[in-house]
């Protein structure tokens, strides 16, 4: 398969939202030729400025390009820009390419790379890895399923917009990785909320334990501008609360169909569903607040409550 270059290739982009915004401007940024679509007309016209177009619909977009990208929040929204007669599929061009970024059910990968080959198109699976500001920057890390010949086809799209790319396997090994490594964001994050909450209620202070616990070798990178960003207060989502819960969804159904056990990535859920339940979009690193609250730190005791060292009589 022929390297895929800007030269060469007009690339369209469906779901331009919290990344696929980042990531089709970094393309464009790269000389890519890029047309954007999103339900959210808006959203896509935002990339006039960088050199984009916008298509009017998903047909439109398909039909005139050679290589489609999408990045999208479910299961139910990749299946339905794919299928049916006004889909991606039914309108792209044989030997074009398809790399769906979104993260979803790997089953979910693997029908749409059948669909694409009863139609002649390529499909990869390409996961990302990382949060608004990796993609800002063009700091992704990236899981690919699919035919490897045309995942190195594909690798000056991916040298734009990450730092490293990672071939899994065949159709849906990309989304199996990314499930596995949202298992570790979201458990990892479940940790640091309780670690957080149990150093308030032992009294420590509020910033200072924050800021310690951001230096500490502990806590991955990924993980210390939340821990900052928690200690003013600003939990504007990055990465939004709402697809953490839907990961977790995927994650615990991935786990029961393989016969994994995962106790920690249960009750993970729990706390992620309870702090969605208040229905503010937040980035998923609000679960901090969730520990905080269910041990009873108020505005007004958070960092003063102190713990009396328990004596034993013997």
């Amino acid at each position: 398969m022929n390297p895929i270059t800007p030269e060469k290739n007009k690339l369209g982009f469906i779901g331009v939202g919290y990344m696929g915004q980042p990531i089709a401007r970094r393309l464009l940024e790269s000389g890519f030729k890029l047309t954007a679509y999103d339900r959210d007309r808006s959203k896509a016209q935002e990339l006039i400025r960088y050199g984009g177009a916008v298509a009017e619909s998903v047909a439109e977009l398909s039909s005139s390009c050679h290589v489609v990208l999408s990045c999208l929040p479910t299961d139910e929204a990749v299946l339905n820009i794919y299928r049916g007669p006004d889909g991606a599929f039914a309108n792209a061009h044989r030997g074009s390419v398809v790399i769906d970024m979104s993260t979803v059910y790997p089953e979910t990968s693997q029908t749409i790379s059948r669909l694409g080959s009863e139609r002649g198109v390529e499909v990869l699976d390409v996961t990302i890895s990382g949060s608004t500001p990796a993609a800002e920057q063009g700091q992704l890390t990236l899981f690919g399923g699919g035919e490897q010949r045309c995942f190195d086809a594909a690798e000056s799209i991916f040298r734009a917009i990450a730092r490293k790319w990672f071939y899994l396997g065949p159709s849906g090994s990309g989304a199996t990785m990314k499930l596995v490594v949202n298992s570790l964001l979201g458990i990892g994050m479940q940790a640091i909320a309780e670690a957080v909450a149990l150093g308030e209620k032992a009294g420590l202070d509020r910033s200072r334990l924050l800021d310690v616990l951001s230096q500490t070798a502990v806590v991955a990178p990924a993980q210390v501008g939340k821990l900052q960003r928690a200690m003013i207060g600003d939990y504007s989502p990055q990465f939004p609360l709402r697809l953490m819960n839907k990961d977790f969804g995927l994650i615990l159904n991935l786990a029961a169909a393989v016969g994994a056990r995962m106790p920690a990535a249960v009750t993970a859920f729990e706390v992620n569903a309870r702090q969605l339940d208040q229905g503010n979009e937040q980035d998923f690193s609000a679960v901090i607040l969730q520990m905080e609250e269910q041990a009873h730190l108020g505005s007004s005791d958070k960092g003063r409550t102190r713990v009396r060292a328990a004596s034993t009589k013997k």
